[in-house]
């Protein structure tokens, strides 16, 4: 089932925004691959610059640095009174359900006056339809030499016409 909020249009309570003394950890699994950890900072980023949100961290959740415990130091350096933990998983699993809320409240037990939550994986909302789409839409006219291919595959090879 789609997440409430994904239903454009439809009649809904107003939604709750984070506050401008809220951090924010963006978390991703982290890799063993510099690209893979690369692209949370710079969704990150994008993310402050879109929201005008400055209190944004990436962190993840294993294997790279900064993890979930540091990303979250940092927000509450920068003032946060309460820490939202997002993660950047499209689908609900033992990361989301057990794994990051662990390691969150892990790093929360150092700042007593300070709340966190954990929330939902990105999972699916209407605009997943539409980012596939342009996504599709995009590595179908780089394979058809229409345009030249976006920075994830940039160099891999991918995103050409394979027959067998």
């Amino acid at each position: 089932m789609a997440c409430p909020s994904s239903r454009i249009g439809a009649s809904m309570p107003t939604l709750q925004q984070f506050e401008k003394d809220d951090g924010i950890l963006i978390v991703d699994h982290g890799s063993r691959r510099t690209q893979s950890n690369a692209m949370i900072h710079s969704f990150v980023d994008l993310f402050k610059q879109k929201t005008g949100h400055s209190n944004v961290e990436p962190a993840h959740m294993e294997l790279a640095s900064p993890t979930i415990k540091e990303a979250f130091d940092k927000c509450i350096s920068q003032g946060a009174s309460r820490v939202i933990v997002a993660p950047y998983f499209l689908s609900p699993g033992r990361h989301w359900d057990k794994d990051i809320p662990e390691l969150a409240a892990e790093a929360a037990k150092e700042h007593q006056n300070v709340s966190y939550i954990v929330t939902a994986p990105i999972g699916l909302h209407d605009l997943m339809v539409d980012i596939m789409q342009d996504r599709i839409n995009h590595c179908l006219s780089h394979a058809a030499g229409k345009i030249p291919g976006c920075d994830m595959c940039e160099g891999t090879g991918r995103c050409k016409a394979i027959s067998v």
